[in-house]
């Protein structure tokens, strides 16, 4: 399938797709009631390698010729250390500060992956700066009206953007692997070390892992099976027939969801004054992805 025979049915899939990740903001957070940020972080990716393990071990049993070498494998370990950075400052932001804010603030990955391309000697675009002018307008709006609010709230402002960088390094580190290898054995074993990371941390820092209500463990398995796994699997085999700029425009979507759905599971809104702040940052989001897209590495999809 080519980029040109996109279907209803293509596009129905990153619907849901959005959906699904939209719902890692609002599911977090609804389990972080009793589910330490860094136990909520370790168990989506222990459990999603609980699913991929099994198809990659397989699927290298079979093909000898694809098995990674150890380069390969160092490789995404570090991407795997990166996205354990991320899911550390991440998951703790989305119980700080509004579920719909922190999720816009974590959107501009997109931006400090095309500055990282950018020291490597790459080029941009005038809408890609303009973008870059109005993402920073809309931060600085939205951290603005979270000082209104607590210092609590700007300190998960702060993890958000954090989050974001990290995410655009593991972007920016991934993408020259998953040219040499498949997508499950990159997630396979960039999971794996992410998962690893966070278990010493967890278990350094006397963090409870187990002895959850029944409901929670449901809440980290959707957290796992929506945004981790359907999601993303959905995003993947839409990029086969839908331009990764389109899509990276379409998951601007996974904002406004994630303050619906949070509308709906917590009862929670960000600050009335953040909303332009979060309307000016996705328009510049829109602007930074379609005038980078030819310079920055390909960050579709990103795991939030």
């Amino acid at each position: 399938m080519t980029r040109s025979t996109a279907t209803p049915m293509t596009w129905g899939a990153v619907a849901v797709a959005i959906v699904a990740v939209g719902g890692s903001g609002p599911l977090m957070a609804a389990a972080a009631s009793v589910v330490p940020a860094l136990a909520i972080a370790f168990w989506r990716n222990a459990m999603a390698l609980s699913v991929l393990a099994p198809v990659t071990v397989v699927r290298l049993g079979r093909n000898r010729g694809a098995r990674p070498d150890r380069r390969t494998v160092l490789r995404c370990s570090l991407a795997g250390i990166l996205l354990a950075g991320h899911f550390a400052t991440w998951v703790p932001s989305v119980t700080m500060t509004s579920v719909a804010t922190a999720t816009a603030l974590v959107c501009t990955q997109p931006i400090w992956a095309a500055l990282i391309a950018l020291r490597s000697g790459q080029r941009f675009s005038s809408r890609f700066w303009a973008g870059v002018v109005l993402a920073v307008v809309g931060v600085a709006l939205m951290t603005g009206a979270d000082v209104t609010v607590s210092g609590r709230a700007l300190l998960g402002d702060a993890l958000a953007l954090a989050g974001a960088v990290l995410a655009a390094a593991y972007v920016t580190v991934g993408a020259g692997i998953r040219a040499e290898t498949s997508t499950t054995t990159y997630t396979t074993f960039g999971y794996g070390s992410c998962a690893a990371v966070l278990l010493v941390v967890c278990l350094i820092g006397g963090v409870r892992l187990e002895g959850y209500p029944a409901h929670t463990w449901l809440l980290l398995a959707a957290v796992t099976i929506g945004p981790q796994l359907l999601g993303h699997s959905l995003i993947n085999w839409a990029l086969s027939s839908i331009s990764a700029t389109a899509i990276s425009v379409a998951l601007l979507l996974e904002v406004p969801g994630a303050a619906l759905l949070a509308w709906v599971i917590l009862d929670q809104a960000p600050p009335l004054l953040a909303w332009p702040g979060i309307a000016v940052l996705l328009i510049g989001l829109a602007f930074v992805v379609l005038g980078s897209r030819s310079g920055a590495p390909d960050g579709v999809p990103h795991d939030v």
